[in-house]
């Protein structure tokens, strides 16, 4: 799920915006993002500074140092294309 952000004039290249019981909302690419637990179970019992210290990396990447986590907006948006999912 995506919507777009009323967010101008700042430098926000890639955010956490906030996290709920089902998942967390990503800000990249000047749009919301939600990454579901379900679909993205590294962030579920991850620690909240943890979740919240992202990178972007490259032209679409984005990381979770802390977490060794490294997504794609391919993967976020379509992560029926990457049906593996590590085991946490």
């Amino acid at each position: 799920m995506r919507m777009k952000s009323s967010q101008h004039g700042t430098n926000t290249s890639v955010k956490v915006l906030g996290l709920t019981p089902h998942g967390l909302w990503l800000f990249a690419k000047e749009e919301e993002h939600f990454l579901s637990f379900k679909q993205f179970p590294w962030f579920k019992d991850a620690v909240v500074s943890d979740v919240f210290n992202v990178e972007a990396q490259g032209l679409d990447g984005f990381c979770w140092p802390d977490l060794d986590v490294d997504l794609t907006m391919d993967g976020i948006e379509h992560p029926e294309k990457y049906p593996l999912i590590a085991k946490h």
